[in-house]
């Protein structure tokens, strides 16, 4: 047997939705719920043991957000579902930072970004970019016996470093440059570098003297009309994402435009670990002349 129920949001955040409903029996009654229309109400038919309906929001970005109310069913009663109105709710919470030194850029188990962003001017000439150096120090600490961590028990490792980069101006983007480290001794992996993805590259980096460096970058601009970056949705931190549409990831023998302009940017991005402690000093971007 079978019974009808009605769910309807009565009061939610801004940044919720869109959601997944399920029973307790793991049925999924609904993906990709727009909020909109959880507010006007959704009417399903449920097996009369279902004791519990499970509502998640995904987040706006990714599912990276994900909550998950749970709902019990009693007893059935009439309600006018049209009377009932929607009010928006947003409510504030206390971030705890650095609770542990092993930890850094984790927010209620979620690892968030951490991006960091260089200018550079040029002179009278436009340049030409040779390569990226970047002069930062990378901590890692490991267990230690009484479970008192502090900076006597952190290591600086080589092989720990920011794993996504863009390097662009006003016209020109590398697009997103995935970050590895070279493999050492090993001419057959080595050469496997660089990889094209489908929304990336994969290049290495090594690190000496103290400097990460990195190059195999030249512009993927599709169209110079159509913008380089879009707004992004995950979070009010991150000012923009790379436009995907508007790059072309695919091998080039030709063509390689390189990144030459008056100014730069290279913004470097860590968001597949919270583990790693960088301490960033000063980058430089060795250049050429470009005469035209």
């Amino acid at each position: 047997m079978t019974r009808k129920i009605v769910i309807k949001l009565t009061k939610a955040g801004g940044r919720t939705g869109p959601f997944s409903i399920s029973d307790n029996y793991g049925n999924v009654l609904a993906t990709d719920v727009p909020k909109s229309e959880l507010i006007r109400g959704l009417t399903f038919l449920i097996d009369v043991n279902v004791s519990v309906i499970i509502i998640t929001s995904l987040g706006g970005c990714g599912g990276k957000c994900i909550k998950t109310i749970n709902i019990p069913i009693g007893e059935l009663y009439y309600i006018d579902v049209a009377s009932i109105l929607f009010e928006k709710k947003d409510t504030s919470s206390m971030w705890r930072h650095l609770t542990s030194p092993r930890i850094y850029n984790c927010y209620y188990g979620n690892i968030e970004p951490y991006i960091i962003e260089y200018p550079f001017t040029y002179q009278y000439n436009d340049e030409i970019l040779q390569n990226v150096k970047d002069y930062t120090r990378a901590y890692e600490y490991p267990d230690i016996p009484d479970g008192v961590w502090n900076d006597n028990a952190r290591i600086e490792v080589d092989d720990k470093w920011f794993n996504k980069a863009v390097v662009y101006n006003g016209q020109q983007s590398s697009g997103i440059l995935e970050l590895v480290p070279k493999p050492m001794h090993n001419l057959k992996d080595y050469m496997k570098y660089p990889i094209y993805n489908t929304d990336s590259k994969t290049i290495t980096y090594t690190k000496s003297d103290n400097f990460y460096q990195y190059n195999t970058f030249w512009s993927l601009v599709k169209n110079k009309f159509v913008p380089l970056f879009t707004t992004s949705c995950c979070s009010l931190s991150l000012d923009k994402v790379v436009n995907q549409l508007n790059m072309d990831y695919g091998k080039r023998s030709f063509k390689k435009e390189p990144l030459r302009a008056k100014e730069l940017k290279v913004r470097h991005i860590l968001d597949n670990s919270c583990t790693t402690h960088l301490v960033s000093q000063f980058i430089v971007t060795p250049a050429q002349i470009s005469y035209k």
